[in-house]
C-alpha cells in the first residue's frame, strides 16, 4: 500500500509528473504515477477534457486508498475546428509518438499563414479524496499562442516543440526552462488554482475542528 504522504497522479506520462511533482513536494506530498501502482489507464471515451479527467481520477481512486490527481489536457486549433482537442495524444493514431502527432499537425496547417495558426493549450485538473467523492476539486488553465511552421527546441514533451506562446519572442514551449514554462503554461495555471483550493479547503476543515459548538443556553 502506498504511504499516506503520497498523492497518486492518474497518468503514465513522466513529463507531466516532472512538471507537477515540485509543487506537491513543497506540501510534503510525493507524487507517484500509475507505473508504480502497476495500474493501466482507462480508455478516454469522453468528449470533453473535464469528463476525461474525472474518468481517469475515478478509475485510479477505485484501486488505491489515496487522494488522486488527474488531469486531461491538449492543444486546440480553431482552424481545425478545435482539433486535436481531447484526442491530442492520439491525433496520429493510438500509440502515436509525440513526433508523429507534431508532424501530422504541421501537415494539417501547412497551407495556412501564421495569422491563421492560432492555438491554445487547455488543462483541466481534478482532485478526488476518494472514489465516491461527490465534490471533487476542479481547476482549469489555458495558454494562448500559435502553431509554428516547424519544430523548435528539444525540451518539454507533447506539442511543446510546435507551440509558440504569446509574448515570448517566437520561442517555442520546448525552448523554455521548466521554471519558465510552469510560470506560463496551462498546466501551471491549473496547478496554482488547485493548490489554492486545497489550502482553502484545509483552512475550512481546521477552522471547523477548532471552533466551539453553538451555545444551547436560553
Amino acid at each position: 500500500m502506498v504511504g499516506s504522504g503520497t498523492l497518486v497522479l492518474a497518468s503514465h506520462n513522466a513529463g507531466k509528473r516532472r512538471e507537477l511533482a515540485p509543487a506537491f513536494a513543497a506540501l510534503g506530498l510525493q507524487l507517484i504515477d500509475l507505473d508504480l501502482l502497476q495500474l493501466e489507464s482507462p480508455e478516454e471515451t469522453a468528449s470533453t477534457f473535464l469528463e476525461n479527467a474525472l474518468l481517469k481520477a475515478r478509475h485510479a481512486a477505485q484501486h488505491c486508498d489515496q487522494w488522486v490527481l488527474a488531469e486531461d489536457s491538449g492543444i486546440c486549433v480553431p482552424a481545425l475546428g478545435g482539433a486535436p482537442g481531447v484526442r491530442s495524444a492520439r491525433f496520429a493514431g493510438d500509440g502515436a509518438s509525440d513526433l508523429e502527432n507534431n508532424e501530422l499537425l504541421l501537415q494539417c496547417l501547412q497551407a495556412l499563414d501564421i495569422a491563421q495558426r492560432d492555438a491554445y493549450f487547455l488543462c483541466v485538473m481534478v482532485l478526488l479524496r476518494g472514489p465516491e467523492d461527490p465534490d471533487p476539486l476542479v481547476a482549469r488553465g489555458t495558454w494562448q499562442g500559435q502553431i509554428a511552421t516547424e519544430r523548435q527546441g528539444e525540451g518539454g514533451f507533447g506539442y511543446d516543440p510546435v507551440f509558440l506562446p504569446r509574448g515570448l519572442g517566437g520561442r517555442s514551449a520546448a525552448q523554455l526552462s521548466l521554471a519558465e514554462k510552469n510560470s506560463q503554461s496551462h498546466r501551471g495555471q491549473a496547478l496554482r488554482k488547485l493548490l489554492a483550493e486545497m489550502r482553502e479547503q484545509e483552512g475550512v476543515r481546521q477552522g471547523a475542528s477548532s471552533s466551539q459548538p453553538p451555545s444551547t443556553s436560553s
